[in-house]
Order: C-alpha cells, then sequence, then structure tokens
C-alpha cells in the first residue's frame, strides 16, 4: 500500500493523491509511505520516483546495516525498529530531499503507523517538515525500546533473589537466554545510536531546526546503551554466584560422602578380615567375639566422628 500526503504552502494537507505523476516542485513538502507495497508498487521508486539502483536494492533485500548514504539530491536513511517477538528486527528506509519524504517498510509497523495517524489528526502543521517526520519515527522507535530493557530488569532482578529457591540449572538456563535477549538489544541499539551521530554531524541533511530534538534521541541511545551494558554486568555477576553456589554445594555432597567413606573404611576391613573364615582364626571360636568385634567397631566409628567434627568437617 502506497500513501501520499501533499502539504500546500498554506499548510493544507492534500491526501487525495496517487504516486503517478508527484511533481515534488508541485507542494511545500510530500510525505509518501510505502507500507507493505507488492512488486508492483515497488516498481514505482524506479519509475515514478526515480530513485537510485542501489538505494532501491537497500529496501528491497533488506537486513542493511543503519547507516546514511548520500545521492545527488536526496539522502537514504536506514534504521530498524525491533518487533514485540523474539527482538527480531524490521527495517525501515527513509528517502528524504529537499521537500520530500519516503518511507519505505516492507512490514506494518507500528511505529510509522502512530507518526501517520498524529499526522493527519493535528490542526497546526506549520512546523511540521519532512526532517520532523524522520525525528518523530526516530523517536518511536527509541522509546520502544525502554519498556523491553524494564521488562528485562525486572526479570533479571527476580533471577538474582531467586525467592522460590528453584534448582539451580533453571536459573542459569534462564540467565543465559537473558544474556542473550541483551546481545540481540545490543546489536540493535548500537549501530542506531551511531546512525544518529552520523546525522547529528551530516552538512548533507537540514536539520538545523529539529538539532535539538535528534539530539535529545541520541542522548537517550546513550543511556540505553548504557543500561544494556550494565545489565550484562549484572547478569555476569548473578552467573559467576550461580556457578560458585553450585561449586559449593557439590564440594559439600563431596565432604559428606568422604566422611561417609572414611568412617565405613576401617568397618569394612574389619569386616572383611573376619569374613575369611580361615579355621584357625582364634576369634571365631570365642564366646563373646562377635559383641567383642561390633563394640570395636562402634568404638572405632564414634572416635572417627568425633575427630571429623573437632577438624570442622560437619560445619
Amino acid at each position: 500500500m502506497i500513501q501520499v500526503i501533499a502539504i500546500t504552502n498554506e499548510n493544507k494537507r492534500i491526501t487525495n493523491l496517487t504516486i503517478d505523476g508527484v511533481t515534488f516542485s508541485e507542494y511545500k513538502w510530500w510525505w509518501i509511505d510505502f507500507n507493505n507495497p507488492t512488486e508492483e508498487e515497488i516498481t514505482k521508486l524506479d519509475t515514478a520516483l526515480q530513485f537510485h539502483r542501489l538505494a532501491i536494492e537497500d529496501c528491497i533485500y533488506g537486513q542493511q546495516r543503519p547507516k546514511l548514504d548520500y545521492y545527488d539530491d536526496y539522502s537514504l536513511v536506514v534504521t530498524h525498529t525491533l518487533g514485540p517477538r523474539d527482538f527480531d528486527q524490521f527495517e525501515i528506509n527513509f528517502f528524504i530531499g529537499e521537500n520530500y519524504i519516503v518511507t519505505f517498510h516492507q512490514q506494518d509497523l507500528m511505529e510509522v503507523n502512530q507518526v501517520w495517524n498524529t499526522f493527519l489528526k493535528i490542526e497546526d502543521i506549520a512546523d511540521w517538515d519532512a526532517y520532523r517526520i524522520l525525528y518523530e519515527v526516530f523517536d518511536k522507535i527509541v522509546d520502544n525500546f525502554f519498556p523491553i530493557i524494564h521488562q528485562l530488569e525486572d526479570r533479571i532482578n527476580a533471577l538474582e533473589q531467586n525467592p522460590k529457591q528453584v534448582s539451580l540449572h533453571i536459573p542459569l538456563d534462564m540467565l543465559f537466554e537473558l544474556r542473550h535477549q541483551l546481545l540481540k538489544l545490543r546489536h540493535a541499539i548500537h549501530p542506531i545510536r551511531d546512525l544518529l551521530y552520523r546525522i547529528l554531524n551530516s552538512h548533507h541533511l537540514d536539520i538545523k531546526e529539529h538539532r535539538e530534538y535528534f539530539m535529545d534521541i541520541y542522548d537517550h541511545l546513550l543511556k540505553l546503551s548504557e543500561m544494556v551494558d550494565s545489565n550484562r554486568d549484572i547478569t555476569n555477576d548473578i552467573r559467576d554466584n550461580f556457578i560458585s553456589l553450585n561449586s559449593y554445594q557439590q564440594n559439600k555432597v563431596i565432604q559428606i560422602l568422604t566422611v561417609i567413606t572414611s568412617i565405613f573404611a576401617p568397618l569394612t576391613f574389619i569386616a572383611g578380615i573376619y569374613g575369611m573364615n580361615f579355621t584357625n582364626m582364634p576369634e571365631l571360636s570365642w564366646r563373646y567375639g562377635y559383641f567383642v568385634i561390633v563394640a570395636f567397631m562402634l568404638t572405632v566409628s564414634i572416635l572417627m566422628i568425633l575427630w571429623f567434627k573437632k577438624k570442622g568437617w560437619f560445619k
């Protein structure tokens, strides 16, 4: 679907237009949105708008790294937004000319729809232009990162406290999943941050009237980067704590088994000797031999337990 809005010199919106026969000099500025376009509609990038073949290829094949490219009379801005599930990245392309902006995205994206609907509803659009549209879409993209970060932080805090004292392998599985999600967020945020830095320092983009707004987005991206890195450090600490606790519990189990083995080793030795049933063993015919040996074995066990306790093995 292709949507077209033209703004007259009197700041009036014209919406009953099609992309065929677009003449950018006719109106004050334009916004053309390619929302999940068909193959036929994609060809309009070339036939109707006459964009460069390489720029069109960037749109068609997708999964480009966020970037800023310059052409003769327009610039191409490529960025990503995150989907609500599995942190899938969806690409948004902006063609920005002197008096127009063309947005191209092969999925129906909430961020672009929100700005489009807002622009149709507001009455005073005198201070809106192509760069204001670019800022608004970027602002929605960046704002949508914060709930994701906060949700991950809540999960990390719950995992750190482990109130139900669940088995260690379950928190570790959850922890590695969280680290994977944080890594995907980092891969999404850092390139956009670098792109905003390029936009702010670009001499080809006329953003001087909106520079403070783009600077605000850049500050938000810096904060998001710090939050992601901070949470990754926290997950590192939690992972190390879990591994240390797991090693401690294993050592305690090994210690208990060692104590049991140490106690039963001499008892097994004594029982093995008197289980050989040689004919000339004098103790076999002794009337009180069984009771003496059992008492001796109990004494050895008690002495060993007292010795282990003195050594602090039961602490």
